[in-house]
């Protein structure tokens, strides 16, 4: 029973693409949580261990094995800061912050050169921009998300991504240009819809809607880099995700999770790039909001 629960374990890391995802959303919901599928490996160790079991010992190789190939990775050192190196935010305030200046210059402190922002209300969103207005000159707001730099910005635009079901105003991303030292950079801010885990599986429809959405805009960005920061709903190995981590490429480094805030279980505010490599990514310390903030190192090509 040991060395098939081991097996087991081993093939939902490896074969995760293979689970169903017509009830229920299963295999998304799986995918949410993979990285945790390393706790079991661990639980078993322990009747392996007391069992003496050698069948069952060999057999905890295979998620171990399975496991360290899919994230091990992420625990390396990141390296050293390169030359052509933006430093960036993203973070979703929450529209009941009740402390949006403290959270501003908890993000300032980080010293991004970009500042994402998402589920802005009108009643902060002047305090956002009086508090970031020194440091960061620059910025741009549609609906309730928005961008602040320490460059330039031009050519910013409302994205549409809102689900065909969703008829009353919904304004959740952006499209700028970034004038960086070392070029144009098309930077998309986007917070895609919420999903919930019930008695019928992971409600994702519009969430995967969405992504696909701005998955198109994406790929028709006449820039050669962008950057994609938002509140994506989803983690990296999500499928609902993959018309955008098939296009762009999320952090080489670090887990990050970043919600709940009080006991983060999963990353689902992204940083991605196209023609740029996210080196890092890890969270700040807890803000008024329910999710942490993530800052991520951006290599330049």
């Amino acid at each position: 029973m040991l060395a098939g629960a081991a097996v087991l374990t081993a093939g939902l890391l490896v074969f995760h693409r293979l689970v169903p995802n017509s009830a229920g959303r299963t295999g998304s919901l799986l995918e949410v949580f993979l990285p945790w599928l390393g706790l079991p490996a661990l639980v078993l160790l322990v009747p392996a261990l007391l069992r003496r079991s050698a069948l069952a010992l060999v057999a905890l190789l295979l998620p171990v094995v399975a496991w360290t190939y899919l994230f091990g990775g992420l625990f390396l050192p990141a390296g050293e800061s390169g030359a052509r190196e933006l430093v960036v935010v993203q973070h979703n305030v929450s529209d009941v912050n009740t402390d949006p200046a403290g959270t501003a210059r908890a993000l300032a402190a980080a010293r991004p050169d970009l500042i994402a922002l998402e589920e802005l209300v009108p009643a902060a969103l002047p305090v956002y921009e009086r508090t970031l207005a020194r440091e960061y000159p620059y910025h741009t707001v549609r609906g309730t998300v928005g961008l602040w730099s320490r460059h330039p910005l031009t050519d910013a635009r409302t994205l549409d991504i809102r689900p065909r079901d969703i008829t009353g105003p919904w304004s959740r991303g952006l499209r700028a240009v970034v004038h960086t030292p070392y070029g144009e950079v098309a930077a998309y801010v986007a917070h895609l819809p919420s999903v919930r885990v019930g008695a019928r599986g992971l409600t994702s429809a519009r969430r995967d809607e969405s992504a696909g959405l701005l998955g198109e805009a994406v790929a028709a960005e006449p820039l050669g880099t962008a950057i994609l920061l938002g509140d994506l709903n989803g983690t990296v190995d999500d499928r609902g995700l993959s018309p955008l981590t098939s296009r762009m490429n999320a952090a080489r480094r670090g887990f990050a999770f970043s919600f709940p805030a009080g006991f983060p279980l999963a990353r689902i505010d992204q940083v991605m790039a196209r023609s740029a490599t996210v080196t890092a990514i890890s969270t700040l310390p807890a803000t008024g909001s329910d999710h942490l903030p993530v800052t991520a190192r951006i290599t330049l090509r």
